[in-house]
């Protein structure tokens, strides 16, 4: 296989935190990607931070823009019709990878061919701590949706042919920020198998604007596209019904409350999948 990847990201208004996101990839060990971001029609100094990196890196950096904001689907798929290698990895604006985190990713692969995805387990920071670990499991099956997201997205190293055979991220409405759940169930539809290495190579933000922007047309969208994801993956009965529409409800919990039952529940899971691993 090619062994260059293609880092793909979608920023908007990212200008505090692009510059960390950015520097993270430039210090991997691994140096032999090409990084491809989508400025999602910002209105802060964003796009003018990414054109400087192109112009310092030009063999580097290839910065596209969206006139107006389009979203994260969207300018995914905008990034995409620009890949020009066998392998992608994401990448998100406000977060941070671990200098192995490529070289540990690509490794895997190279030694596993019948595996079409690898992720990593994340570090969850709030602005000024660490305040949890999110380890997915490590051979995810598609009734692992029925706890967790199976994959965290902005972890994942994938091939191109995988987005290709799925035709990239939905643009329907209805899996709008939930567009990962979409994802995978197609993945685990089509007969793709995943992996998540259980070491922390990836640092995501979630501080206040995060729990803000989980609004309830979120919870409606994700409870929907799980639901849709479920009948996909031929799961079926009370359990997919709860966990779907289970989330509908997570809205009325008050913020605070929330943010720490969020914290446990991860917690947990990170437990639970980390117990059997040597």
């Amino acid at each position: 296989m090619d062994n260059k990847i293609s880092v793909i990201m979608a920023t908007y208004n990212c200008e505090k935190t692009i510059d960390k996101a950015i520097q993270s990839i430039i210090d991997q060990t691994y140096d032999n990607w090409i990084m491809i971001i989508c400025d999602d029609g910002s209105t802060d100094n964003t796009y003018n931070i990414l054109k400087s990196y192109e112009e310092e890196y030009p063999e580097k950096f290839l910065i596209i823009q969206n006139k107006e904001n389009k979203k994260l689907p969207y300018s995914l798929n905008h990034c995409l019709k620009y890949v020009k290698t066998d392998i992608v990895a994401r990448m998100d604006g406000d977060d941070w990878s671990m200098p192995d985190r490529f070289q540990k990713q690509i490794d895997f692969l190279k030694t596993h061919p019948d595996i079409d995805m690898v992720g990593t387990g994340m570090t969850i920071f709030d602005g000024e701590k660490k305040i949890a670990s999110n380890i997915q499991p490590t051979n995810p099956q598609p009734n692992d949706m029925l706890h967790c997201s199976c994959f965290s997205h902005a972890t994942i190293m994938t091939y191109k042919r995988v987005y290709d055979v799925l035709g990239g991220y939905s643009l329907e409405p209805s899996v709008l920020r939930c567009e990962d759940l979409d994802l995978w169930s197609r993945f685990f539809s089509c007969g793709f198998k995943g992996y998540n290495l259980p070491e922390e190579l990836y640092v995501v933000l979630e501080d206040e604007n995060a729990v803000r922007r989980r609004d309830f047309k979120n919870r409606l969208n994700t409870a929907k596209t799980l639901s849709k994801g479920f009948k996909r993956m031929g799961l079926h009965g009370f359990l997919c019904f709860k966990t779907a529409y289970g989330q509908i409800l997570t809205y009325f919990i008050p913020t605070g409350i929330y943010k720490k039952l969020h914290v446990w529940k991860m917690t947990q899971r990170t437990k639970n999948n980390t117990k059997n691993i040597v």
